[in-house]
């Protein structure tokens, strides 16, 4: 069962989310938030899998709630909202530590998917704007020669890491290397562990860094 959050501060968006994600047998909506403050609280008490966190909220938006969170190093998984691909606010979010993004008006099997996604550990992103998300840090962060705790990688190890770095699913790395996507969940969380970064963008982000793709 993936616990979920919701945090829009327009009711109707707010409860009509709640109400499709609830319906499906694997998903509980567990709370609610109309503002960032709010959200962030109800992850701190509730611990969910997976938030629902919409950008662009009064007082604490979007954005600031993620960096709360993540500072809080909650186990959380944050998907923001956004009404526009290219909001500029998206980059903000994915840097302050979000696992993806969906938008407003994305099919209901979409919404679906991307839950259901980044509460696996994967990453919900369109290309356009993870390469958006890489040459932001490019232009602000020096290059790196090798990542500290890349040699401490197995080869297979090292296989996943420049996969997930070129935008794949855990599905997709599953099929390329022909072992199980349990297999690359494994590969993946050890790979985070040993280079110390928190989650697939920011493995995504550290490779490019590198040089490594």
């Amino acid at each position: 069962m993936i616990s979920i959050v919701v945090a829009d501060d327009q009711e109707l968006v707010r409860d009509g989310l709640a109400a499709i994600l609830d319906s499906e047998a694997d998903f509980a909506v567990v709370g609610t938030a109309a503002d960032g403050a709010e959200a962030v609280g109800l992850v701190l008490s509730l611990q969910p899998d997976v938030i629902l966190m919409d950008i662009r909220m009064p007082e604490v938006d979007g954005i600031e709630a993620t960096r709360r969170l993540v500072s809080a190093k909650v186990a959380t998984r944050i998907l923001v909202l956004t009404t526009f691909a290219a909001d500029e606010y998206v980059l903000q979010a994915l840097q302050a530590g979000a696992s993806g993004f969906l938008l407003k008006d994305a099919p209901r099997s979409s919404l679906l998917a991307g839950v259901r996604a980044v509460a696996a550990g994967d990453v919900t992103l369109e290309d356009s704007i993870l390469k958006r998300l890489v040459a932001d840090h490019l232009d602000r962060s020096p290059v790196l020669t090798t990542p500290p705790g890349f040699e401490r990688l197995t080869a297979r190890e090292k296989e996943v890491l420049q996969l997930v770095a070129r935008g794949r699913r855990n599905d997709e790395i599953a099929r390329t290397l022909f072992v199980s996507e349990t297999t690359v969940k494994t590969h993946v969380a050890r790979t985070l562990t040993k280079l110390g970064v928190r989650d697939r963008i920011q493995l995504v982000v550290l490779a490019h860094r590198s040089g490594l793709v």
